[in-house]
């Protein structure tokens, strides 16, 4: 039988609760912090990189489509393979509401590695809804951390004007604050169940890391092929 918390009457929960609720509180307020240090963060002028879109090439600064800052996510690309990386897939399958970044003046993309004709085929396969634009023929992937057949990557740019300034980056577990499945999973009793997970003893765990995230076939079944 699987293992369970201990059971308490509700005066002694709420002490457990309140003790951890001051962690969590204590924790929002670093995140505070940090957000604070990114927002002090000097920034480094970028090339005037040219990209492939759905209507053909088109200037890193015209990505922006006349907002000041733009959110970039590497999507990672492997040639020849039917499905990409499930992490990615997942992941971005997530944002299919971005207009709330308008007033914000932001926008919100996906770059990958793949031929652009390749990467729109894969984005209608596995029914995303963001808008994709392919680094193939421009060393953009490489220079901002996601060079062709590596990782994923977040970035993020600022345009004054005609000029395109690198702000912010991230990769790996870093990026897990944009997504709302792993705060999600995280709030259940059980957690991820990975085995890196610090859990009780008896607890249902020790899988490898991802073991229960859903293949890029299973996202597509489940959200394409797209309507757009």
């Amino acid at each position: 039988m699987t293992a369970l918390p201990p059971v308490v009457d509700r005066q002694a929960w709420q002490h457990e609760l309140d003790a951890l609720r001051a962690r969590e509180k204590a924790a929002t307020r670093e995140l505070d912090a940090i957000a604070a240090q990114r927002r002090r963060l000097p920034m480094v002028r970028m090339p005037d990189y040219t990209l492939d879109g759905e209507n053909g090439p088109v200037r890193l600064v015209d990505v922006f489509e006349g907002a000041a800052q733009l959110i970039v996510y590497n999507h990672m690309w492997f040639a020849g393979e039917e499905w990409q990386c499930s992490g990615c897939t997942g992941f971005t399958s997530q944002y299919t509401r971005l207009e709330f970044l308008k007033p914000y003046d932001a926008r919100f993309v996906i770059v990958t590695q793949g031929p652009i004709d390749e990467a729109l085929a894969y984005k209608r396969k596995v029914g995303n809804r963001m808008t994709w634009y392919s680094t193939a023929n421009s060393p953009f992937g490489a220079d901002v951390g996601a060079p062709a057949g590596g990782g994923y990557a977040v970035n993020v740019f600022l345009r004054d004007g005609d000029d395109v300034y690198r702000t912010w980056h991230t990769d790996g577990r870093g990026t897990e604050q944009l997504a709302y499945t792993f705060p999600l999973i995280d709030l259940l009793p059980y957690g991820r169940r990975e085995a890196w997970q610090d859990s009780p003893d008896g607890w249902p765990t020790g899988e490898p890391a991802g073991a229960r995230w859903g293949s890029s076939r299973d996202i597509a079944q489940a959200y394409g092929p797209s309507d757009d």
